[in-house]
Protein backbone atom coordinates (compact mmCIF):
# COMPACT_ATOMS: atom_id res chain seq x y z
CA UNK A 1 0.00 0.00 0.00
CA UNK A 2 1.61 3.55 -0.71
CA UNK A 3 0.61 6.91 0.94
CA UNK A 4 1.09 10.04 -0.69
CA UNK A 5 1.63 13.30 0.66
CA UNK A 6 1.66 16.86 -1.35
CA UNK A 7 2.14 19.98 0.05
CA UNK A 8 0.95 22.59 -2.28
CA UNK A 9 3.64 25.35 -3.18
CA UNK A 10 2.90 28.79 -2.20
CA UNK A 11 5.12 30.66 -5.12
CA UNK A 12 7.46 29.34 -8.15
CA UNK A 13 5.00 27.13 -9.32
CA UNK A 14 3.43 26.02 -12.72
CA UNK A 15 0.18 24.31 -13.85
CA UNK A 16 0.26 21.19 -15.74
CA UNK A 17 -2.42 19.12 -17.28
CA UNK A 18 -2.47 15.66 -15.90
CA UNK A 19 -2.59 14.15 -19.51
CA UNK A 20 0.76 15.66 -20.60
CA UNK A 21 2.33 14.44 -17.33
CA UNK A 22 0.73 10.71 -17.56
CA UNK A 23 1.07 11.09 -21.28
CA UNK A 24 1.12 7.15 -22.77
CA UNK A 25 3.25 8.26 -25.64
CA UNK A 26 5.83 10.63 -24.47
CA UNK A 27 8.87 9.21 -22.45
CA UNK A 28 10.05 10.51 -19.07
CA UNK A 29 13.10 12.99 -20.83
CA UNK A 30 10.48 14.10 -23.23
CA UNK A 31 8.07 15.36 -20.39
CA UNK A 32 10.22 16.97 -18.44
CA UNK A 33 11.92 18.52 -21.48
CA UNK A 34 8.29 20.07 -21.90
CA UNK A 35 7.28 20.94 -18.25
CA UNK A 36 10.97 22.61 -17.60
CA UNK A 37 10.00 24.74 -20.96
CA UNK A 38 7.20 25.59 -19.91
CA UNK A 39 8.08 26.35 -16.08
CA UNK A 40 10.40 29.32 -17.67
CA UNK A 41 9.03 32.86 -17.45
CA UNK A 42 7.21 34.56 -19.68
CA UNK A 43 9.83 35.91 -22.40
CA UNK A 44 12.53 33.48 -21.98
CA UNK A 45 14.45 32.97 -25.32
CA UNK A 46 16.17 29.35 -24.05
CA UNK A 47 16.05 26.89 -26.61
CA UNK A 48 15.72 23.52 -26.37
CA UNK A 49 18.90 22.07 -26.42
CA UNK A 50 19.62 24.32 -23.86
CA UNK A 51 17.15 23.27 -21.83
CA UNK A 52 18.25 19.68 -22.35
CA UNK A 53 22.11 20.86 -21.02
CA UNK A 54 20.31 22.40 -17.61
CA UNK A 55 18.52 18.94 -17.01
CA UNK A 56 21.28 16.82 -17.58
CA UNK A 57 19.55 15.13 -21.50
CA UNK A 58 22.51 13.45 -23.10
CA UNK A 59 22.55 13.96 -27.11
CA UNK A 60 20.85 11.00 -27.92
CA UNK A 61 18.16 10.99 -25.40
CA UNK A 62 17.08 15.13 -26.64
CA UNK A 63 16.72 14.22 -30.25
CA UNK A 64 14.57 11.04 -29.12
CA UNK A 65 12.69 13.31 -27.15
CA UNK A 66 12.24 16.24 -29.44
CA UNK A 67 10.85 14.18 -31.97
CA UNK A 68 8.15 12.53 -29.51
CA UNK A 69 7.05 16.09 -28.88
CA UNK A 70 7.21 17.18 -32.61
CA UNK A 71 5.03 14.20 -33.24
CA UNK A 72 2.88 14.72 -30.83
CA UNK A 73 2.35 18.85 -31.74
CA UNK A 74 3.57 19.93 -28.64
CA UNK A 75 6.93 21.35 -30.61
CA UNK A 76 6.90 22.88 -33.53
CA UNK A 77 9.92 24.66 -35.95
CA UNK A 78 10.29 26.57 -38.52
CA UNK A 79 12.99 27.90 -40.71
CA UNK A 80 12.90 31.81 -41.40
CA UNK A 81 15.38 34.07 -43.22
CA UNK A 82 16.60 37.54 -41.39
CA UNK A 83 17.88 40.45 -42.48
CA UNK A 84 21.54 40.34 -44.46
CA UNK A 85 20.32 36.51 -45.58
CA UNK A 86 20.71 34.75 -42.05
CA UNK A 87 18.39 31.76 -41.08
CA UNK A 88 16.62 31.88 -37.63
CA UNK A 89 15.02 28.42 -36.58
CA UNK A 90 11.78 29.16 -34.29
CA UNK A 91 10.78 26.70 -31.80
CA UNK A 92 6.98 26.52 -30.73
CA UNK A 93 6.40 25.08 -27.41
CA UNK A 94 2.71 24.86 -26.43
CA UNK A 95 1.13 22.65 -23.76
CA UNK A 96 -1.14 21.51 -25.69
CA UNK A 97 -1.09 20.00 -29.13
CA UNK A 98 -0.97 21.95 -31.93
CA UNK A 99 -1.76 21.62 -35.77
CA UNK A 100 0.67 22.80 -38.03
CA UNK A 101 -1.90 25.16 -39.09
CA UNK A 102 -2.32 26.63 -36.01
CA UNK A 103 1.81 26.94 -34.92
CA UNK A 104 2.11 28.67 -38.16
CA UNK A 105 -0.42 31.17 -37.60
CA UNK A 106 0.78 31.80 -34.03
CA UNK A 107 4.45 32.04 -35.45
CA UNK A 108 3.06 34.47 -38.39
CA UNK A 109 2.29 36.94 -35.75
CA UNK A 110 5.15 36.62 -33.87
CA UNK A 111 7.82 38.90 -34.63
CA UNK A 112 11.70 38.18 -35.53
CA UNK A 113 13.17 40.58 -32.83
CA UNK A 114 11.46 37.90 -30.36
CA UNK A 115 13.49 35.04 -31.07
CA UNK A 116 16.86 36.80 -31.17
CA UNK A 117 18.34 39.79 -29.32
CA UNK A 118 20.40 40.41 -32.05
CA UNK A 119 17.71 40.04 -34.78
CA UNK A 120 15.73 42.88 -36.16
CA UNK A 121 12.50 42.56 -38.64
CA UNK A 122 13.35 41.16 -42.39
CA UNK A 123 14.46 44.05 -44.86
CA UNK A 124 15.21 44.01 -48.27
CA UNK A 125 18.96 43.63 -48.91
CA UNK A 126 20.74 46.98 -49.83
CA UNK A 127 22.40 47.88 -52.66
CA UNK A 128 25.58 47.00 -53.32
CA UNK A 129 28.67 49.37 -53.99
CA UNK A 130 30.02 48.65 -57.83
CA UNK A 131 33.87 47.51 -58.32
CA UNK A 132 36.07 50.48 -58.91
CA UNK A 133 37.05 50.91 -62.97
CA UNK A 134 35.10 49.39 -66.08
CA UNK A 135 34.35 45.59 -66.19
CA UNK A 136 36.75 43.80 -68.28
CA UNK A 137 36.38 40.47 -70.11
CA UNK A 138 39.04 37.79 -69.01
CA UNK A 139 41.74 37.04 -71.81
CA UNK A 140 41.36 33.97 -74.03
CA UNK A 141 43.62 32.11 -76.39
CA UNK A 142 46.50 31.90 -77.10
CA UNK A 143 49.88 29.94 -75.59
CA UNK A 144 51.60 31.00 -72.35
CA UNK A 145 54.90 32.59 -73.19
CA UNK A 146 57.09 30.25 -70.16
CA UNK A 147 57.01 26.93 -69.85
CA UNK A 148 54.37 25.62 -66.75
CA UNK A 149 57.00 24.62 -64.52
CA UNK A 150 58.12 27.79 -64.40
CA UNK A 151 54.96 29.00 -62.93
CA UNK A 152 53.95 26.20 -60.99
CA UNK A 153 54.22 25.48 -57.67
CA UNK A 154 52.25 22.13 -57.38
CA UNK A 155 55.38 20.76 -59.08
CA UNK A 156 56.02 16.97 -57.23
CA UNK A 157 59.04 18.05 -55.68
CA UNK A 158 62.71 15.62 -57.09
CA UNK A 159 63.30 12.84 -54.54
CA UNK A 160 66.49 11.45 -53.56
CA UNK A 161 67.81 7.83 -53.22
CA UNK A 162 67.85 8.19 -49.60
CA UNK A 163 64.06 9.28 -49.64
CA UNK A 164 62.82 6.67 -52.04
CA UNK A 165 64.79 4.63 -50.09
CA UNK A 166 63.29 5.24 -46.85
CA UNK A 167 59.67 5.13 -48.16
CA UNK A 168 60.46 2.06 -49.53
CA UNK A 169 61.13 1.19 -45.93
CA UNK A 170 58.10 2.43 -44.36
CA UNK A 171 56.11 0.41 -46.37
CA UNK A 172 58.32 -2.83 -45.33
CA UNK A 173 57.76 -1.70 -41.97
CA UNK A 174 54.00 -0.98 -42.40
CA UNK A 175 52.87 -4.93 -43.41
CA UNK A 176 54.80 -6.80 -40.23
CA UNK A 177 51.71 -7.11 -39.21
CA UNK A 178 50.95 -9.12 -41.35
CA UNK A 179 53.69 -11.76 -40.92
CA UNK A 180 53.30 -12.85 -38.06
CA UNK A 181 50.53 -11.88 -35.39
CA UNK A 182 53.66 -11.28 -32.39
CA UNK A 183 53.95 -7.92 -34.70
CA UNK A 184 50.95 -6.82 -34.78
CA UNK A 185 51.00 -4.35 -31.50
CA UNK A 186 54.27 -2.59 -32.94
CA UNK A 187 53.74 1.11 -31.29
CA UNK A 188 53.06 3.78 -34.25
CA UNK A 189 55.58 5.96 -32.95
CA UNK A 190 58.22 3.20 -33.00
CA UNK A 191 57.71 3.06 -37.04
CA UNK A 192 60.07 5.64 -37.95
CA UNK A 193 63.04 4.55 -35.98
CA UNK A 194 62.30 0.82 -37.45
CA UNK A 195 61.86 2.67 -41.26
CA UNK A 196 65.09 4.44 -40.59
CA UNK A 197 66.62 0.73 -39.38
CA UNK A 198 65.26 -1.02 -42.42
CA UNK A 199 66.33 1.54 -45.04
CA UNK A 200 69.89 0.65 -44.22
CA UNK A 201 69.41 -2.67 -45.03
CA UNK A 202 67.88 -1.89 -48.36
CA UNK A 203 71.31 0.72 -49.03
CA UNK A 204 73.22 -2.48 -48.35
CA UNK A 205 71.43 -4.38 -51.16
CA UNK A 206 69.22 -6.09 -49.13
CA UNK A 207 65.50 -6.65 -50.27
CA UNK A 208 62.29 -6.27 -48.19
CA UNK A 209 62.24 -10.19 -48.64
CA UNK A 210 65.47 -10.72 -47.21
CA UNK A 211 64.43 -8.17 -44.59
CA UNK A 212 61.28 -10.15 -44.00
CA UNK A 213 62.85 -13.31 -43.50
CA UNK A 214 65.86 -12.02 -41.11
CA UNK A 215 62.71 -10.62 -39.17
CA UNK A 216 60.64 -14.25 -38.99
CA UNK A 217 63.97 -16.24 -38.32
CA UNK A 218 64.23 -13.78 -35.43
CA UNK A 219 61.09 -14.45 -33.66
CA UNK A 220 60.50 -17.18 -30.72
CA UNK A 221 58.89 -20.30 -30.96
CA UNK A 222 55.15 -20.56 -31.10
CA UNK A 223 53.47 -20.09 -28.11
CA UNK A 224 56.11 -17.85 -26.71
CA UNK A 225 54.48 -14.16 -26.26
CA UNK A 226 56.41 -11.13 -27.60
CA UNK A 227 55.85 -8.34 -24.80
CA UNK A 228 57.68 -5.86 -26.90
CA UNK A 229 57.47 -6.31 -30.49
CA UNK A 230 58.66 -3.19 -31.86
CA UNK A 231 61.94 -3.46 -29.23
CA UNK A 232 62.26 -6.71 -30.84
CA UNK A 233 62.38 -5.77 -34.24
CA UNK A 234 65.07 -2.78 -33.92
CA UNK A 235 67.14 -5.51 -31.82
CA UNK A 236 66.94 -7.57 -35.43
CA UNK A 237 67.63 -4.58 -37.80
CA UNK A 238 70.38 -3.37 -35.23
CA UNK A 239 73.51 -4.83 -37.25
CA UNK A 240 73.33 -4.58 -41.10
CA UNK A 241 75.36 -8.00 -42.20
CA UNK A 242 76.71 -8.11 -45.89
CA UNK A 243 74.33 -9.44 -48.73
CA UNK A 244 75.48 -12.80 -49.56
CA UNK A 245 75.75 -13.08 -53.15
CA UNK A 246 73.46 -16.19 -54.81
CA UNK A 247 75.64 -18.91 -55.18
CA UNK A 248 76.22 -20.20 -58.92
CA UNK A 249 73.60 -23.15 -59.51
CA UNK A 250 75.63 -26.85 -59.96
CA UNK A 251 75.89 -27.98 -63.63
CA UNK A 252 72.95 -29.87 -65.04
CA UNK A 253 73.75 -33.48 -65.56
CA UNK A 254 71.36 -33.01 -68.30
CA UNK A 255 73.61 -30.28 -70.03
CA UNK A 256 75.27 -31.34 -73.33
CA UNK A 257 78.93 -32.56 -72.82
CA UNK A 258 82.00 -33.01 -74.72
CA UNK A 259 82.71 -36.55 -75.48
CA UNK A 260 85.19 -38.50 -73.97
CA UNK A 261 87.34 -38.52 -76.81
CA UNK A 262 87.80 -34.33 -76.56
CA UNK A 263 88.21 -33.99 -72.89
CA UNK A 264 91.15 -32.33 -72.06
CA UNK A 265 91.86 -31.37 -75.44
CA UNK A 266 93.15 -27.72 -76.04
CA UNK A 267 93.30 -25.53 -79.23
CA UNK A 268 96.68 -25.06 -80.29
CA UNK A 269 97.67 -21.84 -81.07
CA UNK A 270 99.50 -22.39 -84.31
CA UNK A 271 98.21 -21.50 -88.25
CA UNK A 272 95.66 -23.92 -89.15
CA UNK A 273 92.96 -23.58 -91.87
CA UNK A 274 90.40 -24.21 -89.41
CA UNK A 275 90.73 -24.98 -85.17
CA UNK A 276 92.55 -27.66 -84.41
CA UNK A 277 92.29 -29.36 -80.96
CA UNK A 278 95.40 -31.87 -79.17
CA UNK A 279 95.98 -33.60 -76.08
CA UNK A 280 98.69 -31.45 -74.39
CA UNK A 281 101.11 -33.39 -72.58
CA UNK A 282 102.13 -30.49 -70.37
CA UNK A 283 101.91 -27.00 -70.59
CA UNK A 284 102.73 -26.61 -73.74
CA UNK A 285 100.39 -24.41 -76.45
CA UNK A 286 101.04 -25.75 -80.17
CA UNK A 287 100.39 -29.21 -81.09
CA UNK A 288 103.02 -31.84 -82.61
CA UNK A 289 103.25 -30.66 -85.99
CA UNK A 290 103.28 -26.76 -84.91
CA UNK A 291 105.77 -27.19 -82.54
CA UNK A 292 107.91 -29.22 -85.23
CA UNK A 293 108.21 -26.26 -87.09
CA UNK A 294 108.97 -24.08 -84.39
CA UNK A 295 112.61 -24.38 -83.45
CA UNK A 296 111.45 -22.62 -79.95
CA UNK A 297 108.97 -24.93 -78.60
CA UNK A 298 109.66 -27.90 -76.98
CA UNK A 299 108.92 -31.32 -78.42
CA UNK A 300 106.03 -33.39 -77.29
CA UNK A 301 106.80 -37.24 -76.76
CA UNK A 302 106.42 -38.93 -79.56
CA UNK A 303 102.86 -40.22 -80.74
CA UNK A 304 102.00 -36.31 -80.10
CA UNK A 305 100.64 -36.69 -84.05
CA UNK A 306 98.27 -39.19 -83.19
CA UNK A 307 96.90 -37.04 -80.80
CA UNK A 308 95.69 -34.34 -83.22
CA UNK A 309 92.45 -33.82 -83.66
CA UNK A 310 90.17 -31.55 -86.16
CA UNK A 311 87.30 -29.42 -84.71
Amino acid sequence: MIYRHFNAPSRAFSQFSHELIRHPRLNSDAVRLLTWQLSLPRGARESLSATARRARIGGCAFTRAKRQLKEEGFVHERRVQGPRGRWITQQLVSSTPLASAQAVKILAGVPLLTCADDVSPQVAPSPRKPAVGQPTTPPTGGHPEKEPSEDTSHLPAATSGDERSLDDARALIGVLHLLSPALRRIPPGMRDELARLAARWLDAGHTPADIHAHILRGLPGAGTPVHRPGGLVRYLLRDVPPRALPASPPPDPAAPRLSLRLEGARECAGDHVQPMLFQPLGDESLCARCAASAPDQPMPVPGGDRACVSS
